[in-house]
């Protein structure tokens, strides 16, 4: 696809559907978040709450809270999806 990085193509590539809950992510995987036009891919560090987790964004290295990435609400495009 033109215009889309290596790593963000997974990404894009999906089949429509449900949002996993904040509940089911794992310690170790990666997951897709699209919120507000903004596509990430995420690796989960550590659990630190009930719903908040340390993330670790793998196109810029930096690492978030999810709640700072949800703090905003979800967007009509919210989509949260394990990458295999």
């Amino acid at each position: 696809m033109l215009g889309v990085k290596k790593s963000n193509y997974h990404c894009i590539q999906k089949i429509f559907t449900m949002a996993i809950s904040l509940d089911n992510l794992r310690v170790g995987r990666v997951y897709c978040l699209t919120n507000y036009g903004e596509k990430r891919e995420l690796e989960v560090l550590a659990k630190l709450g009930r719903d908040n987790f340390k993330v670790k964004d793998r196109d810029t290295l930096e690492i978030y809270e999810m709640e700072e990435l949800l703090r905003w609400g979800v967007g009509k495009d919210y989509d949260l999806d394990e990458l295999r």
